[in-house]
């Protein structure tokens, strides 16, 4: 069924406010999945707060037109489903090549990553991105990494006396 002009335009304004506000792209040609496994992909892409559509590719050049994704117009070929990490970087690549992993008919097409459009390859780049909890942890450890090693060097003579002592007890009660 075509869409009118009207529908067009509506389609074009609400992948274009999704691109601008997300932090990466991946597109994946999809021929050949059925509606169950489409559906199942949909649903894995919504637990993970990536948005998913399929979107023709001419409406999708203009969608991407004045975002950071403009640089994939050229790669909007073939039937594409899109993906777009709204709340992190890799969610997206992570949802695609973990789909695409147990269903072969899923296949990458590129990835779009901060103005810069690559090949599929790079998806497991993207996909390996740490999730936001996973920073704040790695960044936490950094940030009490001094403190735990300055409270150690300070208990550090302390402890040390202790063993010093306990180990001349032992030898003075194996002596005795």
């Amino acid at each position: 069924m075509a869409l009118s002009l009207e529908q067009k335009k509506v389609v074009v304004d609400e992948v274009a406010g999704v691109a601008r506000t997300s932090h990466s792209a991946v597109a994946a040609e999809y021929r050949g999945l059925s509606v169950s496994e489409m559906t199942e992909l949909r649903e894995k892409a919504k637990q993970s707060g990536v948005y998913l559509r399929v979107v023709r590719n001419t409406l999708a050049r203009r969608a991407v037109e004045g975002t950071e994704f403009e640089c994939v117009q050229d790669r909007l070929r073939g039937p594409l489903v899109l993906a777009f990490s709204r709340d992190e970087p890799g969610a997206a690549a992570r949802v695609m090549r973990d789909y695409a992993k147990s269903n072969d008919k899923l296949i990458i097409s590129f990835v779009a990553f901060d103005g810069k459009a690559m090949d599929a390859p790079a998806i497991d780049q993207l996909a390996s991105l740490p999730t936001r909890e996973e920073a704040l942890a790695e960044l936490m450890s950094v940030l009490l990494a001094p403190a735990t090693e300055f409270v150690r060097t300070i208990a550090e003579p302390h402890a040390g006396l202790v063993r010093a002592l306990d180990a001349m007890c032992e030898v003075r009660t194996k002596t005795a």
